[in-house]
Order: structure tokens, then sequence, then C-alpha cells
């Protein structure tokens, strides 16, 4: 049995995804923020910790990339893909809402809803869609938008269900570990993630992209976030593959020579099944062909 951290409290679309992540006699524990939830990983008082790294309305969770990229590091080591509808929930008995609370995520992937459906509510922004549940429940604010499973930890109504602005938003979420241990293995279907520090000087992310362009290697996920010196930044750069296949391990190496520093947060296998696209003469038998060649010229045995 593991004891896996989860950002909390309880009720949200991360446990939610957590649980679809972890076995039947794993223990979840609940965090107030992403940053404490990662940090019981670090000490060593969880194996892991699941978080939300983006949603496809609202783009990617600072916090989770941030917490990855600094202090000890952490890789991920599977993902949750988890379409995103939500359910507003009040106090038994209420009339009016005058206030509407949750995350500003979800806030944001609502604001159609509740302007059609509450028009005067005040939306207010809480740390977590479960943290509105619990302030709706303590008559701080008169209704919340959360995780449907939210009304199975706390004793309020449902007003409705299935509320979202885009029907298809869904939030990816992973499961990260230290980096000890055999990394999953490649599937085929993998997807590779990495934060880059690159130079400060023109053209430095296009190298970059270049040198993944150049191995036939398709991206899913690029995000620049503000490193800690002013003017700095670090890209977080997300691509199919697996760092076993030659092709993946190639390009690492290549960008490990480019830049200041790259910190690798993991290889697994991706939550859609989607198979790496693989141009022509960017295969990995491509790879290993023409790294036996070289070692053969090497050896003198070909010209």
């Amino acid at each position: 049995m593991a004891r896996i951290a989860y950002f909390g409290p309880e009720g949200t679309f991360t446990e939610q995804a957590a649980r679809s992540l972890t076995g039947a006699g794993d223990e979840l524990v609940p965090f107030e923020t992403i940053q404490l939830a990662l940090a019981a990983v670090r000490k060593g008082e969880t194996e892991g910790a699941c978080v939300p790294v983006e949603n496809s309305v609202e783009g990617v969770v600072p916090a989770t990339l941030d917490g990855l990229a600094e202090q000890e590091p952490l890789i991920a080591f599977a993902e949750a893909l988890l379409p995103v509808h939500f359910s507003v929930l009040t106090r038994p008995g209420t009339t009016e809402i005058r206030t509407i609370a949750s995350h500003p995520h979800a806030l944001a992937q609502v604001r159609l809803w509740v302007e059609a459906n509450l028009p005067g509510a005040k939306p207010v922004a809480t740390s977590s869609t479960a943290a509105a549940a619990v302030a709706v429940q303590a008559g701080e604010f008169d209704a919340a938008v959360t995780a449907p499973v939210a009304v199975q930890h706390y004793p309020l109504e449902v007003r409705a269900t299935e509320v979202a602005d885009v029907r298809d938003a869904r939030t990816r979420f992973l499961l990260v570990r230290r980096p000890h241990g055999p990394l999953p293995e490649p599937t085929g279907a993998d997807r590779t993630s990495i934060v880059a520090a690159a130079a400060n000087r023109t053209g430095a992310l296009a190298e970059l992209l270049t040198e993944l362009a150049g191995r036939g290697i398709n991206l899913t996920r690029l995000d620049a976030r503000p490193a800690r010196t002013y003017g700095e930044y670090r890209f977080f750069i997300d691509f199919e593959g697996h760092v076993a296949e030659p092709r993946i391990g190639d390009v690492l190496a290549a960008l490990r020579r480019r830049c200041r520093d790259v910190r690798f947060l993991g290889s697994h296998p991706r939550a859609d099944g989607v198979r790496a696209t693989i141009e022509p003469s960017a295969g990995n038998a491509d790879f290993v062909d023409a790294a036996d060649w070289v070692a053969a010229v090497r050896r003198g045995e070909q010209a």
C-alpha cells in the first residue's frame, strides 16, 4: 500500500484523478496546495503526488510547473485525462444566490453559464473547488462550483450538474514521484517532459525547436515561465516518445548541450493513447542504423 498526496481538500477533480491512477489499497492524503503536495513527496512523507498540470480551456497550471522546475527533482510516471463538467452546490434551503465561489480556473470555465442562469451572482475565487464547498457549508458564500464528487463529502444540495461552457473541456493530471527506480516501459504512445533553461540570446528557442524538428519529434506542449531572475525564462516542453528510445535519447543529449540546464520531468504512457508520429527516416531503427554506421567508420570497417 502506498501513500499518495493530492491537491485537496476532499472532493476535487484531483482526488478523482488520483483514484483513477492508484490502487484500491493506496491511501490518498489531501494537501491544501500543490506546493505542499509536492513537498510531501520530497520529504518522503508520501510515495507520490497527484497534481493538475493543464486544462484545455484555461491552459497550464503555473503552480505545478514551477513546483516541478524548482527544488529537488521529481518525475511524472503516469497521467490521467478527465472531462471537466461541474456541479453547482448550495446549502439546503438556499433560495437566492448572490455569491458563487470556486477555484479561478473553474469560475472561468462556467462564466457564461453563471451569467445566463445566475445573473447578478458575484464570482469569488477560492484555493480549490472543494474549498469553495467548505466555505458554502460554513455560510460564507451561497453557492460553489465543484467537481461532481464533492457532493459525496459535503452536506450540500446539487443545484445544477454537467455545467460547462465548453462541453469537451478536459484537465490533465500527473502522478509524480522522486527520481529513483525504473521508469515505465515504453508503449509507443508515450510522452516525455522536460524543462529547459536556454541561453538568453537571439534564436535560443528556435535552436531548441530545431533539434526536435530535425529528428521528426512532435511537440505536444510548449510553455514559458519566468525564472527567478528578471528577464530569464524556463521552457516547459512535452513531446511524443520515451527516453528509452534512441531518437529521444539523441534529442535529449542535443538539448543538454544547447541549454544552461535541462531537467528531465518524466516519460510515461499518454492518457489519451495517441501513438507517436514517426516521420520518414526518423524512426528508432534509423537512429540505431546511423549510430552503427558511425561506429563502423570509427573501426575502419567502412570508408
